[in-house]
Order: C-alpha cells, then structure tokens, then sequence
C-alpha cells in the first residue's frame, strides 16, 4: 500500500481509515486520553485523522476547566464544547468568561444533561434565562457557581427550586438582587444544601436565614459576610436548625452579638472554621462559651473584635487542640501573655500553622518567644506591631528556620538639617 509522507499506510476508501483507527486503538487505548488535559487534547488532535478521532472521544471531555483561556472564550465555543461532549460532560468551569451569554448556556443546558458541577463566576452577561434553561434541562445539577453575576434575581432561584431537586451547593455571592423571596424558594425545593455563600447579598434579612433553617437541615458550610441587615435573631435560627454547620463566615455582620456565640456552642459542636472579622460586640464570654463547646475548631477570623482579650486566647489553648489558623488582627487589648498561653496550648506544637498579630500594639518580643515551639508554624503576621524589633525576629527563625514573617519597619527618621535652611510654612498657616 502506498504511504503517505508520515510513514502511515494509506488504506483505500472507509475500510482503509476503519482499520487505521482500530490499529490507533489497539496501540494507544482511549483511556489514555481521558487523563490529559484540555491543551493537551487538542494538540493530540492535531497529530492524525485516528489521534483527532481518539483524543476529540466525548468520553474524553468530562471535566473541562476553561479559566485560563477566559479572554478567549465566547459564546459559540461553549456551544460546539457542548455538540462535542454531550451528555458526557460531567464538570466545566467558564469563571471568568466575560463573553459568554444566555443563548451559548442554553445551548449547553440542552447538549449536557448530565451536568453536575458548573462554575459560572464573573460571566456578568448571563441573566435569569440561564437559570431557567438549566433548571429545564440539567436535573443533575450539583453544584453551580453565579458569584459576580449580578443581573440574577429571585427568578433565578426560583427556577432551580423546580428543576435542580439535587442541588447541594450554590454561590450567589455579590447577587445583590436576592431577597428573602428568592431564599424561600430556593430552599422549599433543594432541601438537600449543604453549602450556601451568599457574600455581599446585602438585601437579605433575618427573615431569609429562618427560611434555611427551617429547610436546610444538611447544610455544612454558610457564608454571609457583609450581609449588614444581618442580627443575632437569624442566625441563632440557623444554629437551631443546621446543626452539622461546620465552616460560618459572619465577617462584616456588626450586629451580631455574644448570643450567636453562645448559640453556636450550644447547637453546632462540629464547627471547623469561624470568620467573624469586624464584630465588635463579640466579647471574651462569647467565645469561651464557644471554645468550651467547639473543640473542633481549626480556623478563626477574630480580626477587629476589639473587646477580646488574653482570656479568650486562654480559653482556645485549653479546648480547641485542632486550630490552626488564627487572626488576631487589630485586637489591641491582646498581650504576650495570651500568647503565652496559646504557645503552651494543645494546639501549639503540631497543628498551629498561621497567627495574625499584625495593629496589636501590646505583643512584644516576648510572644515571639512563646511561640517558638511551635514547630508547624509556616507564617506570622507582625505589620505595625511598634514592640517587635527585627532582633526578636531574628531569635524566632533561629528556632523555626522556614517561617514566613510579615512585618514592616519605618525607615529612621533622618535628623534634622543643622544651619540655615529657613523654616517652612504651608499655604493655610501663612494665610491664618
């Protein structure tokens, strides 16, 4: 048989190319190509007629994530993506993708029925008619990702109320259209979340947060951050009734008070991850009433909560022997005998990993000390702390020679200029 330039026999007619393919088969099994990526698979594709044919296989094009080319990305590349795949696509990410609209999705929702995760974040051009398309088409659906798209509205979640039963996570952060309208219908059909990140939906009430309580009883992980009309009435409903929650994100929320804290200890005893950055009313009683009841806690955004002192600090070194991140950031009131006490604790020398001690003017060279048997501690937070000198930091990474430190040091105010420089005056002080 005659061969082409590349060496490859060159069959005669279909039956030629058939036995192409299948010795292409024989020799590289289409497994191979489910584990490469997206660049790689078009650059297989462009090898022969029988690599296009294996590497261009649906089965290939299960998980696509399409971030890195967002510039790229428009409307009828989702749509031939989607003729491609088929029903076999199982996961695609276009986060990012600014180009891609209504009509490319809908496309999609009717190529791939059997989507399950679906991240849409930062595509601003897309509006509720993807939802409805999705909420036609994709019962499957598991996971999906609307953060930034700010033209959803309730309509939006009340289309996957009715055709995404099986919906365990949504992100609809910065969706500042939502109300509590949209939550309640929402959550009469996906009983079944289990994380919800509502960031910066700033039109919800406490009036929502009762409807996931009441409806949410699997829901693990809940981020409300600078959610403001938020108050202690909501959230103590949400303790009540979600008692797996393990991660809560209420930074921003400055209304809440002690009373979550202590609803958190007393309902939610698998909580992981605490954010409650810039609460300031949330005092030392709240949180030993947490630390008591919370023993797994692994991460805590205390930044701002003012009213803190070493009290709390001894409370976590005593009950909480899982943490693992800490922010103390501006909290002014905390010494280095707080950290004294956090340095001896249960979690100090094999889980502790990061501290955040930066606008704590109190902490001194001494809690560096303290903290220098903690032998998992990979960085350190210390910007504006006037007390720390480079010395101090010096004698740490002696002990923990990896760490990252994060400080600042203002340059020495040079001394002024000795003879006959004349005094200078601003334009408001010649004028009064």
């Amino acid at each position: 048989q005659p061969r082409d330039p590349r060496g490859v026999s060159a069959g005669r007619g279909a039956a030629g190319r058939a036995g192409r393919f299948a010795g292409c088969r024989a020799k590289y099994p289409p497994e191979i190509f489910s584990f490469l990526d997206v660049v790689t698979l078009c650059r297989c594709a462009q090898v022969s007629r029988a690599w296009n044919v294996l590497a261009l296989d649906g089965s290939n094009w299960q998980r696509i994530d399409l971030f890195d080319f967002q510039r790229d990305i428009e409307g009828r590349v989702v749509e031939n993506i989607s003729k491609r795949c088929g029903g076999f696509l199982r996961k695609l990410s276009l986060r990012g993708c600014l180009g891609v609209g209504d009509n490319a999705l809908r496309t999609f929702a009717q190529n791939c029925r059997n989507i399950e995760v679906l991240n849409l974040n930062g595509c601003t051009k897309i509006t509720d008619a993807t939802c409805t398309s999705l909420s036609k088409f994709c019962s499957k659906l598991r996971h999906l990702d609307l953060a930034s798209c700010t033209s959803i509205t309730n309509l939006s979640l009340k289309a996957l109320s009715e055709g995404c039963p099986l919906l365990e996570q949504l992100n609809i952060s910065w969706c500042d259209q939502v109300t509590k309208d949209g939550i309640q219908a929402l959550v009469r059909g996906c009983g079944g979340l289990r994380a919800l990140f509502l960031k910066g939906c700033t039109q919800l009430e406490d009036e929502a947060l009762k409807y996931i309580g009441a409806h949410c009883p699997e829901l693990v992980t809940l981020n409300l951050q600078t959610c403001l009309q938020i108050t202690d009435d909501g959230l103590i409903t949400i303790c009540r009734g979600c008692h797996k929650l393990q991660s809560l994100c209420a930074s921003g929320c400055c209304n809440i008070t002690d009373a979550i804290l202590n609803a958190l200890g007393q309902n939610c005893p698998r909580l992981r991850i605490l954010e409650v950055a810039r609460c300031s009313q949330l005092t030392d009683v709240g949180f030993t009433t947490l630390a008591r009841n919370c023993h797994e806690l692994e991460k805590m955004d205390l930044e701002e909560c003012v009213q803190i002192t070493d009290s709390t600090l001894i409370q976590l070194s005593i009950h909480c022997p899982r943490l693992q991140v800490l922010s103390l950031s501006h909290c002014e009131l905390i010494t280095d005998d707080g950290i004294r006490h956090l340095g001896n604790g249960a979690c100090a020398h094999d889980r502790l990993e990061v501290i955040e001690l930066d606008n704590c003017p109190l902490i001194t060279d001494a809690s560096l000390e303290h903290l220098k048997s903690c032998h998992s501690l990979e960085r350190i937070e210390l910007y504006d702390c006037q007390q720390i000198t480079r010395a101090g930091i010096k004698r740490l990474r002696t002990h923990l020679p990896n760490i990252k430190v994060h400080a600042y040091f203002a340059p020495v105010t040079p001394p002024p200029s000795v003879g006959g420089s004349r005094q200078r005056f601003c334009r408001c002080c010649i004028i009064l």
